[in-house]
């Protein structure tokens, strides 16, 4: 291969770069001694030594790029036309014509810009000029590197440039930049992480990452048009644009499940942006109860049900009691009394001065008190009747009847462990099948209490309607209560397809101002709720602004052969979308296989594995099959003495990993072994579209073994 002409000036100017970075990380350590308290010192100091502190360790923090590149690439704008065909050193390329764009910003000894941040207005040509649109550009160059080494250059030319040079450049198919890096970095074998895409970003991912921050963003993506990635990165320009209100008020990524964030945890710290919070939906419940598992069938449907939000409020308002009987309590001599009129008056009364159901209980203590003492013969207070009855057994088992304080876990651990609260809750509102799907046993106080991911959002709904517990006063002070609701300035969520109107409800109620970005792909939606368009999710999302929608057409993760394969199961599982158009064209063509006469399907699998493994080198491979599976999968891999490891247990650390279909989507391994298509099309929800998203894992090799009949639109 050719070496570049200017590939030895160009490594020069990424040395001084990298020198220059090394510099301002030395001076951001340096800022520790600019405040100095002693013994003495005052707040002032301590405070103002604590935010020079924390204002260092997240410079350091921007400043690491550790292995990843400092810099990919460059821009020569119009005004460097001249020194473009004269004289193409680099080391003379620091005029204003031309700006280098790397992971972060990089400055030189007198405060010039050495390299601009990606994120940065300035560097916005680099990933949107076109021929048609060359945004000011004459010449963009892609690096090509590993470590600190320049391996190769990539230059694409633009008007004027061009046609005098009589060149176009080394660029790929129409749409697509830096077409060299871009192959070579999907082409890299895969870690088990998630990598950033920050070299190669293309035209229309850019457009969605530099998007106005206002609003619902909604990105429809194919398997393997980077949406994922794109929404990470959108995370990392909106808080380098918005800072200001984005540091205090925090961004929010929701991922499906704890793989898929385990997948993805280090992006945006490469980016330089480790104050994100990345989480699942269970994770926003304030006091993090045990949360495993999945409800089937019925149940789970109707958990994600916008009903559910009458059931509750129904179930609310059955624990807001009037007294059946009169209460009567000695005080000394005399005998005060409650009477169910009373008592009835106080509850209506609570109801209409509180919303949440928690925050009436010291309401209705004081009026249940304030009647105790009127029905006496006047000789006490109303404090002297509290302080003397507050422990009275009689007197706190009329307040736990007429207005208990509970928390959600309580609420519905009764709701559905009573088949006459549940049946009362639900009346009018659910069929008899639909709640009688959620009844259990009740768990007793005291012992530990699992909830599933269904539960989650009703779990949300119930404390929205109960509202914080009321503490104890602090002496002095006013009563303290649980931390009220965490909201954000921006959310980002991912597989947002799969989620029921319920959890859309509770991912609504974290939003501070409505800034959304929603990522996924209605024909990847395989849960019980499976949207059929992006409006039913739009119908529970905040509406302050008009909702935009954009839409990823290119695929980059899959060669042609293995996407044209996922497109017969696209026709039947969505035949309303279009498969994304791969930018790999070449590519293994995918293996059907099935056990040899007198061979076990476990056999097949291990041989399948095996030989994907041998295949792919030191990249990954994974076994995807039904849930049911797993076991019967992880046992033959063992008996044949294969290596490795299972997604539930140890993510993709392991080079092979078993993985259940309901925990593989977002993923993307260099190898898949689709185990039983039959079986996964039986046991999921949504079974064509949960196999079509089993086939568009690979991003380079792609194995089918099957036993049973396939499903027809692979078997033609």
């Amino acid at each position: 291969m050719d070496v570049h002409p200017e590939l030895a000036s160009e490594q020069a100017y990424l040395d001084q770069a990298y020198a220059c970075l090394e510099q301002t990380r030395q001076a951001a350590r340096q800022m520790t001694t600019m405040v100095e308290v002693g013994r003495g010192g005052t707040e002032q100091a301590r405070f103002e030594r604590d935010v020079i502190w924390d204002r260092m360790l997240q410079r350091l923090g921007q400043l690491e790029v550790g292995h990843a590149a400092l810099c990919f690439g460059r821009i020569d704008q119009e005004g460097s036309l001249g020194r473009l065909l004269e004289d193409t050193n680099a080391a003379s390329a620091t005029d204003g014509g031309t700006f280098y764009v790397g992971r972060v910003s990089v400055s030189d000894a007198h405060q010039e810009p050495v390299i601009v941040d990606w994120r940065a207005p300035v560097a916005e040509p680099f990933y949107r000029a076109t021929g048609r649109q060359p945004m000011g550009l004459v010449r963009r160059r892609h690096f090509a590197t590993r470590g600190r080494t320049l391996l190769n250059i990539d230059d694409e030319l633009f008007g004027e440039a061009a046609a005098r040079l009589g060149l176009q450049g080394t660029s790929g198919p129409e749409g697509i930049t830096g077409h060299g890096a871009l192959i070579n970095a999907l082409e890299t074998a895969r870690s088990g992480k998630l990598g950033d895409i920050v070299a190669t970003i293309q035209g229309e991912q850019d457009e969605i990452i530099r998007a106005p921050m206002a609003g619902v963003l909604v990105v429809q993506g194919g398997p393997g048009t980077g949406k994922t990635v794109v929404a990470l990165h959108r995370a990392a320009y909106l808080i380098y644009t918005y800072r200001f209100p984005l540091e205090g008020q925090g961004v929010l990524v929701l991922g499906p499940n704890r793989l898929f964030l385990g997948y993805i945890d280090q992006v945006l710290p490469s980016l330089g942006e480790a104050g994100v919070e990345l989480a699942v939906l269970a994770d926003l419940l304030a006091n993090r109860p045990v949360v495993a598992g999945y409800d089937r069938g019925v149940a789970a449907r109707v958990k994600g049900d916008l009903r559910m939000g009458r059931v509750l409020s129904r179930a609310v308002r059955d624990r807001e009691l009037p007294l059946r009987h009169d209460l009567h309590v000695g005080f000394g001599l005399q005998t005060l009394r409650l009477t169910r009129n009373e008592s009835r008056r106080i509850v209506v009364d609570a109801r209409r001065r509180f919303r949440k159901h928690n925050a009436g209980r010291r309401h209705v203590e004081g009026e249940v008190f304030a009647a105790l003492s009127a029905s006496g013969r006047g000789d006490h207070t109303v404090d002297q009747v509290r302080d003397r009855l507050r422990a009275s057994p009689e007197v706190r088992a009329a307040l736990e009847w007429m207005w208990p304080v509970l928390t959600p876990e309580q609420l519905l651990n009764d709701l559905f462990g009573s088949t006459g609260l549940l049946r009362h809750a639900a009346a009018g509102t659910l069929e008899e099948h639909e709640w009688r799907s959620m009844l259990r046993r009740r768990v007793p106080e005291g012992e530990p209490q699992s909830w599933t991911h269904d539960d989650v959002p009703l779990l949300d709904e119930a404390r929205a309607l109960l509202g914080p517990r009321p503490k104890k006063r602090r002496p002095g002070g006013e009563p303290s209560s649980e931390d009220e609701v965490r909201t954000y300035g921006h959310i980002v969520v991912d597989e947002a397809q799969d989620l029921s109107p319920m959890q859309l409800r509770m991912v609504n109620r974290r939003s501070l101002s409505g800034s959304m970005t929603i990522v996924g792909d209605i024909a990847q939606a395989t849960g019980q709720w499976a949207h059929e368009s992006w409006d039913e999710i739009l119908d529970q999302l905040p509406d302050r602004h008009a909702p935009r929608h954009a839409e990823l057409t290119v695929g980059y993760r899959l060669p042609a052969p293995n996407m044209a394969l996922a497109a017969r199961v696209l026709a039947v599982a969505a035949p309303f979308l279009s498969p994304p158009v791969s930018v790999r064209e070449d590519g293994d063509a995918p293996r059907i296989l099935h056990p040899r006469p007198g061979e076990r399907l476990t056999d097949a699998i291990v041989d399948a594995t095996i030989t994907e493994l041998d295949a792919v080198g030191v990249g990954n491979v994974a076994v995807i099959c039904a849930s049911s599976m797993v076991e019967m999968i992880s046992e033959a891999l063992d008996a044949a003495k294969v290596e490795h490891g299972r997604a539930t247990r140890h993510g993709l650390d392991a080079q092979v990993t078993v993985v259940p279909v309901g925990l593989v989507k977002g993923l993307e391994l260099d190898a898949s072994v689709v185990v039983e298509p039959a079986a996964i099309v039986d046991e999921e929800a949504q079974g064509m579209r949960a196999l079509y998203v089993a086939l568009t894992r690979a991003t380079k090799r792609l194995a089918v073994v099957h036993e049973r009949p396939l499903p027809a639109c692979l078997s033609e």
